[in-house]
């Protein structure tokens, strides 16, 4: 345990010297002695979702050079599929991930509330998990039936233009009995209940229970009529299998209802659960993990595999553990792979957070023994803040990896809407063809500075090139900031906390 401890603390201090030794300074910037302005960072993460709305934007929008976009989506089957979110740097809704992100949204409200509030961002965060859960319950346009994308990834995908001047195909796609798609309905499930715990408080109850009547449909829906999406998704296909959204969905569903029959699932379906390094949308196995060991540390012992899952989880993230699966960077980023890396460092931020949190109010002091070191839940939420610190600027780039964060952030983010004069500004429609050919080539900063977007991160080298064509390292992702939301109000909190008493004895 000593020899874990001193490793924590001499990280810690290089990152206070690296810092320093960067110049990156203090107030604005926040990135003065290896410690951000969390407060900041969390704001701008939860802005970040105003600017990937879709849809008609309220009068109290935020981000201003974004525009209404997407007025008809659904209509060629009579249905109002408008609003919702654009899931990254294109003009797409893909309800799978998007339904992941209203998840860890949700989550992230709930285990930091306290922390969320003392940062203002209530509210905020509040209609970011609103604006997402609306489109999903419209989604949901009967018992059967979940529509799961709008628009057409290709077409998409062989356009470089502004939402609001979109006018590539806005296919349809939607998982049924007769075609099912147990993994997009499950999330859908997972976040609607989710969802709910957050909105009741807020005092939307009305909305909260349409949100939660909905979540038991979809979850009826994933149960009854079991298939892989993966036979009928043309993008966001799960190659996991269902199993973990069942487990997923049950576990939200029974932290929302405590109706036996959702614990029942949990515990029957035990066998399905099984030990992962990563927690992403397609594999929601540590999330189902993480809520079972909650139910499991008030007294209901026979989780007990979700458990020892969960604590593989943790084992195969912290360095040194003798079972680390997923290495940290020179400069200190655990590195699951090259494509777009951010999404599974803050999942894991968000996670070893929520653990730490949890085995400390428990008074489980002992933490997680993995065969080489054992770990404190100080020293895992320590560990999950600096992957929140790497991303806001303790980095050997010296700079942050959240646009508009920081003097040093990325410039040229790959995002259509970003990197094309806002409607306002350039009236005039930019065609499909021009934004590749003048817009998206070009050296030039975005003229639009995406306040809050989290890229996908530097390579394995920590090394990052801000180059707008590289869509694995430069393209933020709904679900990226989903999770740091989370793990940034973690860290927050562990800022302010006393220093550890095994550090300080040092």
């Amino acid at each position: 345990m000593a020899t874990v401890a001193v490793k924590v603390w001499v990280v810690a201090m290089m990152l206070v010297v690296h810092c320093f030794d960067v110049g990156l300074g203090a107030g604005g910037d926040g990135l003065c002695l290896g410690s951000p302005d969390y407060g900041d960072a969390l704001a701008k993460a939860i802005l970040f979702f105003e600017g990937q709305r879709s849809g008609r934007l309220p009068a109290n929008q935020r981000v201003s050079w974004r525009g209404n976009s997407a007025l008809a989506d659904g209509r060629p089957e009579n249905v109002n599929l408008t609003g919702g979110y654009y899931d990254a740097g294109d003009n797409v809704k893909f309800g799978f991930p998007m339904a992941f992100t209203v998840t860890l949204l949700s989550w992230s409200a709930i285990e930091f509330r306290g922390d969320v509030a003392a940062a203002g961002q209530l509210g905020n965060l509040g209609a970011a998990i609103h604006w997402g859960a609306d489109f999903l319950l419209r989604a949901h346009t009967s018992p059967t039936t979940l529509y799961t994308q709008v628009g057409d990834g290709n077409a998409d995908h062989g356009c470089w233009e502004r939402p609001e001047d979109m006018d590539t195909p806005r296919t349809l796609y939607k998982v049924t009995a007769d075609s099912p798609g147990s993994e997009a309905a499950g999330e859908a499930a997972a976040a609607l209940a989710a969802a709910y715990l957050v909105l009741k408080e807020d005092g939307d109850k009305a909305f909260a229970s349409r949100l939660l009547a909905a979540s038991k449909s979809l979850f009826e829906l994933a149960n009854n009529y079991r298939g892989s999406f993966q036979s009928s998704c043309p993008f966001y296909c799960s190659y996991s299998g269902f199993q973990d959204e069942l487990l997923w969905a049950s576990a939200w569903l029974y932290r929302a209802t405590k109706d036996g029959k959702y614990l029942d699932f949990l515990r029957q379906n035990q066998g399905s659960s099984n030990p992962v390094n990563e927690f992403s949308w397609d594999n929601k196995q540590v999330g189902a993990q993480m809520l079972a060991t909650q139910e499991y540390l008030k007294g209901r012992r026979e989780l007990d595999r979700y458990k020892a899952n969960l604590d593989s989880f943790v084992c195969a993230l912290m360095p040194d553990s003798g079972n680390t699966q997923i290495r940290t960077t020179r400069g200190g980023l655990l590195f699951t792979r090259d494509s777009v890396n951010m999404q599974y460092t803050t999942t894991a931020a968000l996670v070893l957070s929520i653990y730490a949190k949890t085995l400390e109010s428990w008074g489980v002091s002992d933490g997680v023994r993995c065969s080489a070191a054992s770990f404190s839940p100080d020293q895992i939420a320590s560990f999950a803040a600096s992957q929140v610190d790497y991303i806001l600027g303790s980095n050997p780039m010296g700079m942050s990896y959240m646009a508009g964060f920081g003097g040093a952030f990325p410039r040229r983010i790959h995002h259509r809407a970003a990197s094309i004069p806002s409607i306002k500004v350039l009236t005039r429609t930019v065609p499909c063809n021009e934004g590749f050919s003048s817009w998206l080539p070009t050296s030039d900063p975005n003229p639009n500075v995406h306040v809050g977007a989290i890229v996908g991160g530097p390579d394995e080298n920590d090394q990052f090139g801000d180059n707008r064509g590289d869509s694995a390292h430069s393209e933020p992702a709904t679900y990226i900031n989903a999770a740091f939301v989370g793990a940034c109000a973690a860290a927050m909190g562990q800022s302010q906390k006393p220093a550890s008493p095994t550090l300080a004895s040092y």
